[in-house]
């Protein structure tokens, strides 16, 4: 069938627009039509190098046109949106970890399914697609059946998008994860999409400390309105560099620290921060290629943690925080900005600007 998708045609250029070629869904896959499918800072970071031509997009949602054979989960008319994929036969995706599947840059960022095939051809020209489980850039999309999660069809389908990324990533961060017990203190690196889900998370879970730590004035404002205790503006000179600004708050170190930007500077400032026993989470895809601290650092009971998907079963995970959202108790909607689909770059530009705090593409 024929779809309408954003394709990357070269690395670091502006997607465009353009119809390409769908396989029929095989038996443990579904086809979806789009409805909404959010940007996230993976889109752009993988933007720059993946192999094209190539169809990216994770963070879409929509409803189910067909299913395959072999599909028992889903069935046309559902709502769902959707995750990442994973294998289903190792170890950790047969004990409920499928985020630590054991082929999960196989299945999630090879471009292809795990025989090599791909089911999006443009011009008779094999495209880079499955991009986490989806490459919902697109008006429809085939995915496999472990990658789609059904929802409650009463819930904002549009909304329901970011859900499968960012905002499982930030809050599965803290409540899968680092599960902080009430009156605990908690730093969270970065107010974009992730960090705020975080601070949510963290507010939910009853920190008494949530300090929000960014560069941009207006982020930490708007983390405030989620739930952030304190804000530390770590390009604002006049009140000293964050470490010290993070240490008056919580002079005896903080219990647990978040970090969402993948910069080896801002983790050491993180790491550094903690108290005894404290714990990192590191949930950020950044620029940094390596990340360094001074050892004592991680001494007294100190541990740093990586943390892909917020740890999530997303078929039990997904449904739980968007039935906390339609209770207003993680108002993750104020952040959103809709876009045509056809205004794809322009949304591009408005993350990158950090003019938006989530913006979701509307089909």
């Amino acid at each position: 069938m024929r779809a309408t998708a954003a394709l990357l045609e070269q690395p670091g250029q502006p997607f465009v627009l353009t119809e390409v070629d769908l396989d029929e869904p095989r038996p443990d896959e579904v086809l979806v039509r789009v409805a909404g499918v959010g940007i996230c800072g993976t889109d752009l970071e993988f933007a720059t190098f993946f192999p094209t031509p190539a169809l990216l997009g994770h963070e879409g949602s929509g409803i189910v046109e067909k299913v395959g054979a072999h599909v028992t989960s889903l069935r046309p008319g559902d709502h769902v949106t959707m995750s990442f994929a994973s294998c289903g036969t190792c170890a950790l995706c047969r004990t409920g970890s499928p985020a630590y599947c054991r082929s999960f840059d196989a299945v999630n960022f090879s471009g292809r399914r795990p025989d090599g095939s791909t089911a999006v051809t443009h011009e008779g020209r094999e495209v880079n697609a499955h991009f986490l489980g989806q490459s919902s850039f697109a008006d429809h999309v085939v995915a496999p059946e472990r990658a789609v999660v059904r929802i409650d069809p009463s819930l904002d389908l549009l909304r329901a998008g970011p859900f499968g990324c960012g905002f499982q990533t930030g809050a599965g961060g803290v409540l899968n994860v680092l599960q902080p017990r009430p009156g605990s203190s908690i730093a969270v690196f970065g107010a974009g999409a992730v960090g705020v889900a975080a601070v949510i998370a963290a507010s939910l879970s009853g920190c008494a400390i949530v300090a929000a730590v960014d560069v941009n004035p207006a982020k930490l404002e708007a983390a405030r309105g989620y739930g952030a205790t304190h804000t530390v503006d770590s390009s604002d000179s006049s009140a000293g560099p964050a470490a010290e600004q993070l240490a008056a708050l919580v002079p005896e170190g903080f219990d647990f620290v978040i970090d969402t930007t993948g910069r080896e500077d801002v983790l050491r400032t993180a790491v550094e921060a903690l108290g005894p026993l404290g714990r990192a989470g590191v949930i950020g895809i950044g620029p940094s290629e390596s990340m360094s601290f001074e050892w004592r650092s991680i001494l007294n009971g100190r541990s740093v943690t990586g943390i892909i998907a917020g740890s999530s079963l997303p078929q039990l995970f997904l449904p739980k925080l968007l039935e906390l959202n339609a209770k207003g108790q993680f108002p993750v909607e104020k952040m959103i900005t809709y876009f045509p689909f056809e205004q794809i770059n322009e949304a591009v530009a408005a993350v990158r600007s950090g003019s938006v705090g989530k913006a979701v593409l509307t089909f």
